[in-house]
């Protein structure tokens, strides 16, 4: 283990699975000469070839395709998307083709697809390129969504990701890119789609959170600790598959659960999570189930209009208090 910055585990990720396979290769605006928008693909051109690590031009909807046709025809691209928000470009090759084709050709046909993006609000891109849409992604079956929250969940989630055979959604948050972690030298290091990860063991409350808001709700477990009140966070690292199991055992044994996830309130994420464990854990609750998630209002450009709809160390904190 070393400390590295949350875009450089990316970017080991890629390296290393570009060695380890000649079949894996990058395409997107600017992955090349720039090194990628965020620089998680600096210095892959210079090591791997233009033929590997591929510039195209600014048309989400081409090169997505172009990914799910090479991945049909056996290679394992990864395509990265400037911003999240660019999804709804290429929502007809992602949703339509990439999510179905296995499933159209009686699982003759598979697609081997990563797509990597940036997500989340906090440095006032506005409206346009602020957007949290892992929940679009996870409404649409035959994706597997993932949200990493630290460099070692990038790593090695990513690797994972490149070695399934289906295709993969990969959000990472956009203010965690120079944010340094502890992360694995191991080239094999990889972590299993489906299994949910345990931050901080506790009895008073359990926090399911996802991307960004583990680290922010860590900060904001650790005060209570030092009250002698101990909270059980949980990061759940993959949206599609979930791990429901981990989070129904945490619940029964807290009887209380706030669930903490940058999309919007409404028709998001932490609804879904509420809903599925209810059967399991409703005679277990001794308080309602609380969310923390982004108001339903596009986020504006504005700093002082955009941090208070976003959730933070303070406002987690405040509903912990609350909620025990």
């Amino acid at each position: 283990m070393r400390e590295i910055m949350y875009r450089d585990a990316v970017l080991e990720a890629l390296d290393e699975e570009m060695a380890r396979d000649k079949n894996v290769f990058i395409m997107g605006e600017d992955v090349g000469i720039l090194g990628g928008n965020f620089k998680c693909t600096a210095g892959l051109r210079d090591k791997y070839g233009d033929l590997r690590v591929k510039d195209t031009p600014i048309s989400e909807a081409g090169f997505v395709g172009m990914g799910v046709g090479a991945a049909i025809t056996g290679m394992r691209p990864v395509i990265e998307l400037m911003f999240g928000d660019f999804l709804m470009v290429a929502m007809d090759q992602i949703c339509n083709q990439a999510a179905k084709i296995t499933y159209m050709s009686g699982g003759q046909v598979k697609v081997p697809l990563v797509i990597r993006m940036p997500l989340g609000g906090g440095r006032s891109s506005a409206a346009q390129h602020s957007q949290s849409f892992h929940a679009w992604m996870a409404h649409c079956p035959g994706l597997k969504v993932v949200v990493p929250s630290t460099g070692a969940e990038a790593k090695g989630l990513l690797k994972t990701a490149i070695r399934d055979n289906n295709p993969v959604v990969f959000f990472e948050h956009k203010m965690l890119y120079t944010t340094k972690f502890e992360t694995p030298e191991d080239e094999d290091y990889t972590i299993p789609f489906g299994k949910a990860r345990i931050v901080t063991e506790g009895d008073a409350l359990t926090i399911v959170a996802t991307s960004i808001m583990v680290v922010k709700a860590e900060k904001a477990v650790k005060k209570f600790q030092k009250e002698g009140i101990n909270v059980e966070l949980i990061d759940l690292r993959t949206v599609v598959p979930m791990d429901t199991e981990t989070i129904v055992k945490s619940v029964k044994k807290t009887g209380k659960l706030l669930i903490i996830d940058e999309g919007h309130i409404s028709f998001g994420i932490s609804g879904e999570i509420s809903t599925r464990i209810m059967p399991e854990v409703f005679y277990d609750l001794e308080a309602p189930v609380q969310r923390l998630g982004t108001a339903d209002v596009p986020l504006p450009f504005s700093p002082a209009l955009e941090f208070p709809l976003i959730p933070d160390e303070k406002t987690i904190e405040a509903k912990i208090r609350e909620i025990i």
